[in-house]
């Protein structure tokens, strides 16, 4: 089958755009009409957040999956439209693979995290660990370029959502604050670590191998503390 130009032309424009984004947002939709649809939420069962799964189970990809589930509309609105406009801007300015790889590497340290301090019998799930992720790398660039113009209203538009989410999650059992936590802090050091396109000499390198080494260390012991929670280690 023939592609002709301006399919191509279509095609490039959307690589060149904040496509993982869409491709995110996509999945997530899927994913809570399937658990709207389906008998006994038992699509949240199964991808959800489950510290005793994964301790007894060994069912480690659950810190990966509850990044795409949400309880209710809700739930699943908020996050949507976080992560349609953070997410567009985030990824335009890392660049693609960077954006991926921040904001998985968050959600699982903000699940990590979650298994290690959160209570026993918790189910838990949600974009909203990446999307903390994506606000620990806004924060590294409010750091590195607190000069520029750009950057600081970047920070400072998303700085009262996160201050009151923090609030919100606080005051409201029902929030996993722990992810919330760790997807920030993960967001930070691996912000941190990767830095942007075509400026890796405006990060030092010694402190890319700290972020890493800590990223590592952190998730360690957050394993290390949850399987100690559920009785597996001494």
């Amino acid at each position: 089958m023939k592609v002709n130009r301006q399919q191509q032309f279509k095609l490039k424009s959307w690589l060149d755009g904040p496509f993982l984004t869409q491709i995110f947002l996509v999945i997530q939709t899927i994913v809570f009409f399937a658990m709207e649809v389906l008998p006994g939420n038992s699509v949240a069962f199964e991808l959800g957040m489950s510290g005793q799964h994964i301790a007894y189970l060994h069912e480690w990809w659950r810190l990966i999956t509850p990044i795409f589930i949400h309880f209710g509309m809700m739930h699943f609105v908020l996050n949507s439209v976080v992560l349609y406009f953070m997410g567009s801007q985030i990824e335009t300015v890392y660049g693609h693979w960077r954006f991926f790889l921040i904001y998985l590497l968050s959600g699982i340290m903000g699940n990590v995290t979650s298994f290690a301090f959160n209570e026993m019998n918790v189910l838990s799930g949600g974009a909203s660990t990446s999307l903390f992720g994506l606000f620990g790398a806004l924060f590294v660039l409010g750091i590195h370029y607190k000069n520029d113009y750009v950057v600081k209203q970047l920070v400072r538009r998303y700085m009262i959502f996160i201050v009151f989410s923090f609030i919100f999650g606080i005051s409201d059992t029902s929030v996993d604050i722990w992810g919330h936590v760790g997807g920030l802090i993960g967001g930070f050091l691996i912000g941190n670590l990767l830095g942007l396109p075509n400026r890796s000499n405006d990060y030092s390198i010694h402190h890319r191998i700290i972020s890493s080494i800590v990223f590592l260390f952190l998730f360690i012991i957050c394993v290390l503390v949850g399987l100690k929670n559920y009785g597996i280690l001494v």
